[in-house]
């Protein structure tokens, strides 16, 4: 199979920003009080209604985040495009598991996922793209598991996505209401969502988290 071009776009930059990037977000999320809280809520709902089963962490990058859901008590491993940062994850948290991978074709069974969750992994993602990974989601996650994807995004529900120039790679933020419908047409229903205001040393976007359960 042909590698779409934007994979290779997005492998390439993230191996070159990969420490840098570490070093970003070496601290998790403690200065986000709110995308903490969709996280718990995420965990919550994986510990009752997934009975803990495994959880990835599609698009992991350093591991800061996979960390994070192991500490609230998931079975997570991370899944992610770039080799160097899946060096950089395996470095830091030698206990975990940490794998290369696409979101497009991941190397799991169906169902085999009680969670997956995607921080701000499909924001390369080129909009036509855009359903495929979301059947892929639905593909790889048991009846009753739960996905959170958390992204930059728009308030203009006539369209899906509005390009941005991302410092690592062309980038998309998209419209909350219509990633919803795709999930929805995927087999998903929403929970929750969460949007908040960016912070003053974020770019003057609104940040989405969407909370669903595969049916």
């Amino acid at each position: 199979m042909i590698e779409p071009d934007f994979l290779h776009t997005t492998r390439t930059a993230y191996d070159m920003w990969a420490g840098r990037y570490a070093e970003l977000f070496a601290d998790g999320l403690e200065d986000f009080p709110l995308d903490r809280a969709m996280l718990g809520a995420f965990a919550a709902f994986v510990r009752a209604d997934g009975g803990g089963g495994p959880v990835a962490d599609l698009g992991c990058g350093p591991g800061h985040v996979t960390s994070l859901l192991d500490s609230l008590g998931l079975d997570v491993s991370g899944i992610d495009l770039s080799p160097e940062m899946i060096a950089l994850a395996r470095a830091a948290r030698p206990d975990l598991r940490f794998e290369v991978g696409s979101m497009t074709a991941l190397d799991l069974a169906d169902g085999e996922l009680s969670g997956a969750m995607a921080r701000y992994s499909i924001i390369h993602t080129p909009p036509e793209q855009l359903p495929g990974v979301c059947a892929e989601f639905h593909r790889v996650l048991a009846p009753g598991g739960h996905l959170l994807l958390a992204f930059q995004a728009h308030d203009d529900p006539s369209e899906l996505a509005e390009s941005f120039d991302h410092k690592v790679a062309l980038a998309y933020r998209w419209s909350p209401d219509r990633v919803a419908d795709l999930l929805t047409a995927a087999g998903f229903t929403e929970k929750a969502r969460l949007v908040r205001a960016p912070r003053e040393d974020e770019r003057q976007f609104p940040h989405a988290h969407l909370l669903l359960t595969r049916t």
